[in-house]
């Protein structure tokens, strides 16, 4: 028999822990209350009589208290039932205890590897991880339902973020309005930040706008550089003003102007970029930002935008210096390049700036791309038009939204609650490859991540505009009055809450014996489970009037996490729970042989079906010597699927000075492949984890998952 404990684990009987426990609480009372041996054997005979498989451990001590009462010792069941609740409280205790000590000893694999983009040695970081643990063990005690609790604990679900679900505050990602901000002013801090009148105070205040928001939510944020755009004209205007007030004509005027406005570009672009980097906000972190690049965003301003976005590529190509001076991949800011008509073809105006996007991808991993093409077929709104516009976070879309009051799309200035993720891979394998057992038990998780979304909305709904009043009352988000309700903001689809899923290869492997890439069975049955998604979200928005979407879940730690419960649960079954991860959402798996355009083919008509959030990838060698390569896939993504990205290396060692692929050996141990440097502290690399670019590395199961990504392009003509 095998015992399921609290936290989901499996371990088998042992009924010497039954007899201590009686016996604890018999030492509690005085003798004719206490049980007798006979006894305490006839209690473990009819446990073990029971012929159960499994046993929650909950249920053996409801039997024994009945089993006591029924003896008649009710004296002795009170201490035993205290005896139960005192070990709960110091369970749970010990749990968060625990956690704070091996976090401030910095000896713990889980919180070095937690987050790749989190520094758990330095005292931010710590700072943040230390509220974490006390948030996670309030809303675990207290603020979420215990079968929740228990279905996030067993890896059945995931409920993300429970590290900031104590606040009833803090939402996920956003589109920062910066145009309303830099145009009607804003408060930071108490302190009123009038219009800026030139682009490289714009810009500044835009990393401190950045900093602020980012400090006020958990997510992903996002800003466009369009809204930046007007200040480039604010400042050429004012460099002309300046030579024709000493005496120049106004085509030298403008001449000199240019020179001038061209440095303040390369000025404000490297200040962005160096305050993006060294602000620490409330997360420990620098802010998760996403920068777009859209030049349909505007028309008034598109040759300014052009120079920005210019601008910024030719800063990313050359990277970021580290401790040793040596320039290196930054994680952050994303950028996010729109691809359209008037950029990617060769004849087109601008079709310059996404060549310099594709020396910059095969450089430094980013842009990601966005296909102008493909996101006005998907993204509807209700007045019938498409519409495009830029993710919150790594890939977390907003449903098309008309304001009511103007009748236009409205993005920036709206956000995400949250997300609760499914693990695909425990319903099918828990449906016993029984077909209909598995659409019962699929039914029965959807309605257990419903109830923990409502959670979700219900902690949220409870936050008045004062308690982040950059967000809610000085413009990012919106511009409420103090004290004001930000109930409606979650209501109509100005917000979205994700329901997330992971696993849907494993899933459908188990249950047809097939990759849901074959174009058979398999993607036939992958197509059914993310149908099913989509209808219960469709099903409970229309009852809730609240915006529920699917989303493609980038689960870092959580890989890792829910591949150890599947083990646990089932045990080792070939080619679905032998690694130490799952695939991502609906992604080929790493290890699958594919060429890149069919993989992002595939994939695509699976990203249509996750429009709360989605982004493919390829994953390429070294292309900066095959920029053909990468125009290629570049018009491809344009043409075929909404939103992708390419994967390159780009790592650098400290030691020995090698600027190339830092590998990974069979030990899952990452090592400079010239010198055998293995000190993270000197490593510089830099790998997508799922979807963002993580530089401080990974957990085992992801660190797996990165060393048996196959190529999809091969580059062999180019070394040749």
């Amino acid at each position: 028999m095998k015992i399921i404990k609290r936290d989901g684990a499996i371990v088998s009987y042992d009924p010497g822990k039954i007899r201590t426990a009686i016996q604890k609480a018999n030492n509690e009372v005085v003798k004719k209350e206490k049980i007798s041996k006979e006894q305490i054997e006839e209690i473990i005979k009819y446990i073990e009589e029971l012929n159960k498989p499994r046993i929650l451990v909950e249920d053996i001590q409801d039997i024994i208290e009945e089993k006591l009462m029924q003896f008649g010792k009710y004296l002795l069941a009170k201490k035993y039932i205290t005896y139960r609740y005192t070990r709960e409280l110091v369970r749970k205790a010990n749990t968060t205890d625990q956690s704070i000590k091996e976090l401030i000893e910095g000896e713990s694999e889980y919180w070095n590897n937690e987050n790749s983009n989190k520094n758990a040695k330095v005292v931010t970081t710590q700072r943040d991880y230390l509220a974490g643990i006390t948030s996670t063990d309030i809303t675990r005690r207290f603020l979420l339902a215990e079968d929740i609790v228990k279905a996030h604990d067993a890896g059945i679900i995931h409920f993300h973020d429970a590290d900031y679900f104590a606040q009833n505050a803090l939402h996920n990602c956003e589109l920062i309005n910066l145009e309303d901000m830099l145009q009607n002013g804003t408060i930071i801090n108490g302190v009123m930040i009038e219009k800026p009148h030139r682009f490289i105070t714009a810009a500044t205040i835009a990393t401190q706008i950045i900093l602020a928001v980012t400090s006020s939510s958990y997510g992903g944020a996002t800003i466009t550089l369009s809204h930046l755009a007007p200040f480039v004209r604010d400042s050429f205007n004012q460099y002309v003003k300046k030579y024709q007030e000493r005496g120049f004509d106004e085509k030298t005027s403008e001449r000199y102007a240019k020179q001038d406005i061209k440095k303040e570009i390369a000025d404000g672009v490297q200040t962005f970029n160096y305050q993006v980097n060294s602000m620490t906000n409330t997360n420990g972190q620098a802010p998760f930002l996403s920068v777009c690049m859209y030049l349909g965003e505007t028309e008034e301003y598109k040759e300014e935008l052009a120079m920005i976005i210019e601008e910024f590529f030719h800063q990313r190509m050359i990277g970021f210096k580290n401790e040793k001076g040596v320039p290196v991949t930054p994680a952050f800011p994303k950028l996010l390049y729109i691809l359209e008509e008037d950029n990617i073809q060769e004849d087109r105006k601008y079709y310059y700036l996404t060549e310099l996007a594709a020396k910059c991808t095969a450089k430094r991993l980013v842009p990601d791309y966005i296909s102008e093409k493909k996101m006005l077929e998907l993204k509807i709104d209700k007045n019938g038009n498409g519409n495009c516009y830029p993710c919150m976070g790594c890939r977390s879309f907003l449903t098309p939204y008309v304001d009511s009051t103007t009748n236009k799309p409205k993005y920036y200035g709206r956000f995400n609650q949250g997300v609760v993720t499914i693990n695909l891979v425990d319903v099918a394998l828990s449906s016993d490859q029984n077909v209909e057992r598995f659409w019962e038990i699929y039914e029965e998780r959807l309605e257990l991540c419903h109830r923990a979304l409502q959670a979700r909305h219900q902690r949220l709904s409870k936050a008045t505009s004062d308690v982040a009043p950059i967000l809610w009352q000085h413009g990012a988000l919106a511009r409420l009055p103090k004290g004001a309700s930000i109930h409606d903001l979650l209501h109509d689809g100005y917000s979205t809450i994700s329901l997330g899923y992971a696993g849907l290869y494993e899933c459908v492997k188990y249950m047809t014996g097939h990759s849901h890439t074959d174009n058979g069975e398999g993607k036939e049955f992958a197509l059914q489970v993310m149908q099913k998604l989509n209808d219960k979200c469709k099903q409970w928005k229309e009852k809730e009037n609240i915006d529920y979407s699917v989303y493609g879940t980038p689960i870092e730690a959580t890989t890792y996490k829910f591949a150890k419960c599947l083990k646990e649960r089932f045990g080792t079954i070939e080619g679905i729970t032998d690694r130490d991860y799952i695939t991502n959402s609906y992604h080929i798996p790493v290890f699958e042989e594919i060429d890149a355009f069919s993989k992002l083919k595939l994939e695509s008509e699976f990203q249509q079906l996750s429009p709360g959030g989605a982004i493919s990838y390829i994953e390429t060698p070294n292309l900066q010597n095959n920029i053909d390569a990468v125009l290629q896939v570049i018009r491809f993504i344009y043409d075929n699927i909404m939103y992708a990205e390419l994967n390159t290396k780009s790592d650098y060692c400290q030691k020995c000075g090698f600027d190339g692929e830092i590998l990974i050996d069979d030990n899952l141990e990452w090592y400079c492949p010239n010198c055998g440097n293995r000190d993270h502290d000197t490593l510089n690399v830099a790998r997508r984890t799922c979807g963002y670019i993580g530089s401080n590395f990974w957990n085992k199961g992801r660190t797996q998952e990165i060393k048996e990504r196959v190529l999809h392009i091969d580059n062999k003509d180019d070394e040749e």
